[in-house]
């Protein structure tokens, strides 16, 4: 393998496989708040919170951890700007102690905030600006969620950049490349980020599967369903969303700059390695295949859209399994194929508890595009949006959801953001 192709993959897997904790677009505007204070230098009087219609949807309804059950832009805003941690990046709320609940609190009650929709055109856009004793300060976050393009105080710009450096990696990707890489990769090079995403997002699972939270999608599963390992590998991925979506104050490792997506990639291979008895070498390659797989197909999409991000995750989670079983690319393509025919179109209407069963479907879609290769059976190019060649399906799969569902999306964020 080229070495060029070979770095390339190893630094996308180093820097997708990064920490978060809670939901990771409202810890991105608690990200932006807390940054614009300390260029403020001084605690805002006036807080001015400029955001797109997709951060609106998935800040609406999720519970912003370490803050007593809030939800919202102005209470993920107010959690970052009085107790938040900048140089934490996306666990910002992660040192947030109980007795400051009351002071995020009172800070909301007294302190002038206005919430504003981005006019820029761009999908993900924060823009906060924070005023105090006639100073004032403004940090943009934009395309990504650290991606930190625009930093001023009084007018004088310390950081000015192009949102849109960096994603040239994630649009030359294959799964071939990806295949060959899993099977080659000195696992020395990226152990340690696949090892706390194994440690973090099964912590969070079982927490979810412990535990009461949200609709509770996860332990229903179990419940209801047996003990098989089908039912296992979406109970697992089901329960860390239930946690995470419902105010769990457990990190995850995120792909695509989403936790629920790091939680679907990771957790149904693990369960399948643990029941395969496959060996801690066989499980770290499963899960760069899987990853990767997500990456590549969310890269064609982008990091926001009317598309459903599990059933990306949730494909990506079936390479990885095919992978255990000895799958290589043809087997993994098929199944790839098979999967997005299954649950391409599923929406996003913002994060919630309901994230959890559309998890679920994903993962079964995946399962089931992968068993019915093994079946002998499969989808065929012509057969909708199918095209021969699985990157031809990967790319219609992609204009389908960033161009096709473009008016969808706005129909959907009119519809949740009406009432705000």
């Amino acid at each position: 393998m080229e070495k060029s192709v070979y770095k390339k993959y190893t630094d996308i897997l180093k820097a997708e496989l990064v920490p978060a904790m809670g939901c990771t677009e409202p810890i991105a505007v608690a990200y932006a708040a807390a940054l614009a204070r300390a260029t403020l230098g001084a605690v805002p009087q006036k807080v001015t919170v400029c955001v797109s219609g997709n951060i609106l949807k998935n800040v609406k309804s999720v519970i912003v951890p370490n803050t007593g059950g809030m939800r919202g832009v102005v209470c993920a805003a107010a959690a970052g700007i009085v107790a938040g941690d900048e140089t934490k990046r996306l666990q910002v709320l992660s040192s947030v102690k109980e007795d400051q609940f009351a002071k995020i609190e009172d800070y909301i009650e007294n302190t002038a905030f206005s919430v504003e929709k981005s006019r820029s055109g761009c999908i993900f856009d924060i823009g906060i600006t924070v005023y105090a004793d006639g100073h004032s300060a403004y940090v943009r976050i934009a395309e990504r969620h650290t991606n930190v393009v625009h930093v001023e105080k009084d007018g004088k710009v310390a950081v000015d950049k192009n949102a849109k450096d960096g994603d040239e990696k994630k649009q030359e990707m294959s799964v071939r490349e990806i295949i060959d890489y899993a099977d080659n990769v000195e696992l020395s090079e990226i152990e340690d980020v696949l090892t706390r995403q194994i440690e973090y997002n099964s912590a969070i699972s079982a927490e979810g599967l412990k535990n009461d939270y949200g609709a509770r999608v996860g332990k229903i599963l179990t419940a209801s369903f047996g003990d098989s390992v089908q039912t296992r590998a979406k109970a697992a991925a089901a329960a860390g969303s239930d946690a995470r979506m419902n105010g769990c104050s457990l990190p995850v490792v995120i792909v695509s700059g989403s936790g629920n997506q790091g939680i679907t990639a990771s957790m149904p291979v693990i369960v399948y390695a643990e029941h395969l008895k496959s060996s801690r070498e066989q499980l770290l390659r499963a899960l760069a295949v899987s990853d990767l797989v997500t990456v590549h197909l969310k890269s064609d999409i982008g990091s926001l859209s009317a598309y459903c991000g599990a059933v990306s995750a949730g494909c990506g989670a079936a390479a990885g399994i095919c992978y255990l079983h000895g799958g290589r690319y043809d087997e993994i393509a098929h199944t790839l194929v098979n999967a997005l025919a299954i649950d391409s179109g599923v929406i996003c209407d913002g994060a919630k508890s309901s994230c959890a069963a559309k998890i679920a479907s994903a993962v079964e879609a995946g399962l089931l595009g992968f068993e019915m290769y093994r079946s002998g059976s499969q989808f065929y190019g012509g057969d909708g949006i199918l095209e021969k060649g699985v990157e031809n399906t990967i790319h219609n799969v992609g204009d389908l959801a960033r161009v096709g569902m473009r008016e969808t999306d706005e129909e959907i964020i009119k519809i949740m953001i009406k009432n705000i």
